[in-house]
């Protein structure tokens, strides 16, 4: 006889995570199912971009013209 148990588990706080932790060490009773990311961005940024619009922000920030050479 299988019964099954279904958690809510807050992982914002450290004692879910702690929870989760030892939820995982148990491979062969525990099937863990995350919920799919709902805000998830379709956008993906290389390290240049990044990096292009931090030049961006400082520079308007502080006022220099400051770049980095890849």
């Amino acid at each position: 006889m299988n019964t099954i148990v279904t958690a809510e588990i807050d992982v914002a706080t450290s004692t879910g995570r702690n929870i989760v932790k030892e939820l995982t060490r148990h491979t062969k009773s525990v099937k863990l199912n995350y919920p799919p990311i709902e805000n998830k961005s379709e956008r993906t940024y290389t390290h240049q971009a990044v990096w292009k619009n931090v030049e961006r922000i400082l520079n308007d920030h502080y006022g220099t013209d400051y770049q980095l050479k890849l």
